[in-house]
């Protein structure tokens, strides 16, 4: 395994599967002596296109984890340009817990670390491009043990920093393809029927699909419409099979007109890329 150090480096220990002291049921995580860890170090790399379909990517890490909060790394990058700067979210891994890191960047070569904005357990950050009755709003999501679940929550705040107004906007159904896991995807589009956000969910089986939300255009904590059936589901083989299967899982989107570019992971192997129709998502959701 991949253990962090104090200094910023890095050891690698080895374990037997047999050693009574493993817990190894997820290829993503495990729990060995009582402690938990994930089974890679996470980071972000900056990769860039002329056409949205071919990408040069960076060769080595563009941001790493730092400081004692992102000591297993940093992932789950969403972007949003605001204000004139570039704000990423992201999900920043230790021994602490899961929580959401802030940076911000005008050029992609220095970056502004803001620090933890929303605390252990919570992820799925996706910021609004724009303020919605005077405030910046961001969807989150924290979960725990216990009362409650894995839901989309929404949250508002003055700067971008500090976090208030927290309300719950969707939970998971029970029996459907988002019973057991929902968060946010990117940041929200707004249309002329409202903010149309897409998102992630999963079933017990953790087969990840894509569906949509819609929230009234002034007030986005209304929930105005709601996908029955996923709008994007695993089917392809690469989407299927890899290092996680059964996953399609959205961070990023660019808008042209009516045609929306989904960005993917899939099976938690490769990223994807998908192409959409706005009014056609619009169009599969109950009428509001």
């Amino acid at each position: 395994m991949l253990d962090p150090t104090s200094d910023g480096g890095i050891r690698i220990l080895r374990i037997r599967q047999d050693d009574p002291g493993l817990k190894f049921t997820d290829p993503r995580i495990f729990e060995y002596n009582g402690r938990g860890y994930l089974t890679t170090l996470s980071h972000l790399r900056l990769a860039w296109s002329t056409d949205g379909v071919r990408f040069t990517v960076e060769d080595k890490p563009t941001l790493l984890g730092t400081g004692d909060h992102e000591s297993f790394g940093i992932e789950d990058c969403r972007v949003e340009f605001i204000d004139g700067r570039y704000w990423l979210t992201y999900t920043a891994v230790s021994e602490f817990g899961v929580g959401v890191g802030l940076i911000s960047t005008t050029d992609w070569q220095s970056y502004t670390r803001h620090g933890i904005i929303f605390p252990p357990h919570n992820k799925d950050c996706a910021l609004f491009p724009e303020r919605v009755g005077g405030k910046y709003r961001a969807f989150q999501r924290p979960s725990g043990l216990g009362i409650g679940g894995n839901f989309i929550w929404i949250s508002s705040s003055p700067d971008l920093l500090h976090w208030g107004g927290h309300q719950c906007l969707a939970t998971t159904r029970a029996g459907q393809w988002d019973s057991e896991r929902i968060g946010a995807g990117a940041a929200p589009i707004l249309t002329d029927r409202g903010w149309l956000a897409i998102y992630h969910g999963a079933d017990a089986k953790s087969r990840y699909c894509l569906g949509a939300l819609l929230l009234d255009a002034k007030d986005p904590t209304r929930v105005l419409a709601r996908s029955i059936d996923p709008i994007m589901e695993p089917v392809a083989n690469y989407e299927q099979t890899g290092f996680f299967g059964n996953v399609v899982f959205t961070n990023g989107h660019l808008v042209d007109g009516d045609e929306v570019s989904i960005y993917y992971g899939a099976s938690d192997s490769v990223i994807c890329g998908a192409k959409a129709s706005l009014a056609a998502i619009l169009a599969s959701l109950p009428a509001s």
